[in-house]
């Protein structure tokens, strides 16, 4: 009797084990720079991934589960990306929003790919990323041979004669952005009067102000992000350069852009998007996110577009199976908070619509007219 009755109560805790396991439902990622100078974009994708994991359970959850998320910082830092896919796959999350960086949603990829992780980026916009015909990569944004030609076309037609100086980081994003953009440049007949690298992280930028001042600068492009971006333009601004123009890419739609630039930044110029915050199918979550004093800015809501897909795309497969969910979303077309998204076979969006954006005096950035000089 003793023998049945603990065979009974193994039972009984093996099946009450399972059905919290059950109950504990089905855990997905979102992984960025929760900390670091790029924190601003991790707080971008964390806000989006929670307001749609929030929706998503309100709405009934996944496959009769809820929706868990784990927030993972990897400081846009490749070592520390890699080391969080790893910790992804191994825990048998089937899926993550991320990464920001493209120098960290690389090498990720991999580990993802051979963990059996199914991957949608929100933000990471080098080519490489989708070019190594991996089953599980995706991306919700454009791509820095789209946008790289979206702005050497334009800065050739709308600055034709004028000195231009291309900068850029030596950063995954930051130099394939510059040189995409300087052979669109190139290409349209336009030649840069400077190509210059810098270091990311670094503060001091008189000597490269210098030596644009001494060539005559009118309109300087950057590929890198907001941090050094907006210290070098304020560090023109204080050595009197009178340059016409900045432009760069979309690392610089962040709010904490202003911050380091004040009155500095007014007029400088970013490829993005169209604003999805402006979208009619983002009315609603836009309205929510106003509600609590957060302004849905930059990539916060493809990383909400991102969830959808998944869940859109799971709840069609009826399975979180990774392969399987990956081969669903790349025959199908999905209605998300960035309007509908469809995509080809390497996982790259079919339908692009980079814009201008430039910077105002009230510190807030606004689309401008393509074809519309500064």
């Amino acid at each position: 009797m003793n023998r049945m009755w603990l065979a009974g109560v193994a039972l009984g805790v093996g099946l009450a084990l399972s059905g919290t396991a059950a109950a504990q439902g089905i855990t997905v990622a979102v992984a960025g720079p929760m900390t670091g100078q790029y924190a601003s974009f991790g707080t971008q994708l964390r806000n989006g991934a929670e307001a749609a994991v929030a929706d998503i359970n309100a709405a009934g959850g996944v496959l009769g589960k809820q929706l868990k998320l784990t927030v993972n910082d990897d400081a846009c830092d490749p070592k520390q990306a890699r080391a969080i896919a790893e910790k992804i796959a191994n825990a048998k999350i089937p899926f993550v929003a991320g990464h920001y960086c493209s120098s960290s949603s690389i090498p990720a990829s991999e580990a993802y790919a051979e963990g059996g992780v199914l991957q949608i980026t929100p933000a990471s916009t080098n080519p490489t990323f989708t070019e190594r015909k991996l089953w599980n990569t995706f991306r919700v944004c454009g791509r820095d041979d789209q946008q790289g030609t979206v702005a050497g076309e334009y800065i050739a037609k709308n600055y034709k004669g004028k000195n231009i100086a291309i900068l850029q980081d030596k950063s995954t994003y930051g130099k394939g952005l510059a040189d995409e953009m300087k052979k669109a440049l190139n290409k349209a007949g336009t030649k840069e009067k400077m190509y210059e690298a810098y270091t990311q992280g670094d503060k001091d930028f008189n000597a490269l102000v210098s030596k644009m001042k001494a060539n005559n600068i009118d309109l300087v492009y950057v590929g890198g992000y907001h941090t050094e971006a907006g210290l070098i333009l304020r560090q023109m601004r204080n050595q009197g350069m009178k340059t016409q123009a900045m432009v760069a890419g979309d690392a610089i739609a962040t709010n904490e852009f202003w911050s380091i630039t004040g009155d500095a930044g007014d007029g400088m110029m970013f490829t993005f998007g169209a604003d999805p915050r402006k979208r009619p199918a983002a009315a609603e979550v836009v309205k929510k996110f106003k509600a609590k004093g957060v302004d849905p800015e930059g990539y916060t809501l493809y990383t909400y577009a991102a969830m959808q897909i998944w869940v859109q795309a799971v709840k069609k497969a009826n399975t979180t199976d990774a392969k399987k969910v990956a081969e669903v979303i790349r025959a199908g077309k999905w209605d998300t908070v960035l309007g509908p998204i469809s995509y080809d076979k390497k996982g790259d969006i079919t339908t692009l619509d980079y814009v201008f954006y430039k910077w105002n005096k009230d510190g807030k950035y606004d689309e401008i007219p393509m074809g519309k000089g500064s």
